[in-house]
């Protein structure tokens, strides 16, 4: 199993409450597991920092590893016995509850011992490991798998309109907050343990985001220069786009566009926040918006909706709520983006395809097709970054027009 959680004396049945009601909501009620973990920790306000941090972190490894949890316990949805079985092969003491009454340590622990599937070692859905091994050949997917199980880090990035590195690790370092930085991302720091830090005054101040490294990466592969004009055509909540506004020093244009208002409207106040003054939200509101700007774009970002298997260790839920269908209905929404809206740059300028998958067939595959229809694009480079490389998994093609 994943990550090693904080170690602590035998916790106090409302939290245990707590987090089987939450194991209810995500699973029977289908919601998203970050959601739900924000809303049980609003409505007990007061659970401690520790007791905080524990809630959450069980939710999340309860949730990675629920087929695991479940085929030990033989139900899709006894979770005060997944709870149990959970403490169990953690080797946790496990809590006096009547509601353990019925599970039996050393049971359990010998069929953890004879457990020998993968998929059902690794908490992977049949058809999802099955298709990733048939991606990314049987090695590889193991690899990704497992790495996938452990707990994102919390990455910050610096945000250069307003500070500089060594300030802003200066001030947090003033907060007892301590970060370091990272090797190959030039504004981003590594937070050394896990806080939420959106209540923060510095982060309230702009000077931060909380953005993943692979994320990161995307914007400096845009290859932006100050002066540009840029069109981030999938923008939604803009995290891409306030770091290609620091990039280009706020100067150019940024036209952010989405088919989603409410995003756009999220973005403005980010961009308040980061003091990015040359962004443009822009809603697209059908082929017409698309028409306007055709061949205007300096740079283009097309960060396409995609089945979101590059960031399941920061969206565990994801192994349970995604289908083959979905999978193959967003390759088809990808297809499409790129074709309608790489006309929007201008010959001599350049686009990057990216996604949060590690799966060829929504990656290179993709930017293949696209290229065999479209000779007037010729792909410059090409990068995967895998889970197993420590941050979420993305992949990112630049790509010219050259006619």
């Amino acid at each position: 199993m994943g990550h090693k959680i904080t170690k602590q004396a035998k916790p106090h049945r409302i939290l245990l409450q707590a987090i089987v009601n939450a194991l209810n909501t995500i699973f029977t009620d289908n919601k998203y597991a970050d959601k739900v973990i924000e809303k049980t920790l609003k409505e007990n306000p007061k659970f401690g920092g520790r007791d905080r941090r524990f809630v959450a972190e069980t939710i999340y490894e309860m949730v990675r590893n629920y087929r695991l949890l479940s085929t030990l316990v033989n139900s899709k949805d006894g979770f005060w016995e997944m709870l149990g079985a959970y403490f169990i092969i953690r080797h946790f003491p496990l809590p006096d509850e009547r509601d353990f009454k019925n599970l039996d340590e050393k049971t359990i622990l010998q069929q953890y011992k004879t457990i020998k599937e993968e998929p059902i070692l690794q908490s992977y859905p049949d058809w999802l490991w099955e298709l990733c091994e048939f991606e990314l050949g049987d090695e590889l997917w193991k690899n990704e798998a497992k790495a996938m199980n452990e707990q994102a880090e919390v990455i910050l990035r610096v945000n250069t309109l307003k500070t500089k590195k060594d300030i802003l690790k200066k001030h947090l370092a003033e907060q007892e907050i301590e970060v370091e930085g990272l090797d190959g991302y030039d504004d981003a720091l590594r937070l050394s343990k896990r806080q939420n830090l959106f209540s923060n005054t510095l982060f309230k101040l702009g000077l931060f985001e909380i953005q993943d490294a692979g994320s990161q990466f995307i914007s400096k592969f845009l290859d932006v220069q100050p002066g540009m004009r840029v069109i981030d055509a999938c923008a939604g909540g803009g995290g891409k786009t306030l770091h290609l506004a620091a990039l280009m020093q706020n100067k150019g244009r940024i036209i952010a566009m989405d088919v989603t208002q409410w995003k756009l409207d999220e973005l403005k106040k980010r961009a308040r926040r980061a003091s990015a003054s040359n962004i443009e939200p822009r809603l697209i509101e059908g082929s017409k918006t698309i028409k306007r700007l055709e061949g205007t774009a300096d740079r283009l970002l097309l960060d396409v909706p995609c089945s979101g298997i590059g960031v399941i260790k920061r969206n565990p839920d994801a192994k349970w709520k995604l289908n083959k269908d979905f999978i193959e209905k967003t390759k088809a929404i990808q297809q499409k983006i790129l074709d309608e809206y790489s006309v929007m740059t201008k010959i001599g300028g350049q686009l990057v395809y990216s996604t949060c998958s590690i799966l060829p067939s929504e990656n290179r595959g993709q930017v293949d097709i696209f290229l065999a229809n479209h000779k007037n694009f010729e792909l410059l480079k090409d990068k995967t970054i895998l889970p197993s490389e420590g941050f979420d998994g993305f992949y990112m093609a630049l790509i010219k027009r050259t006619a």
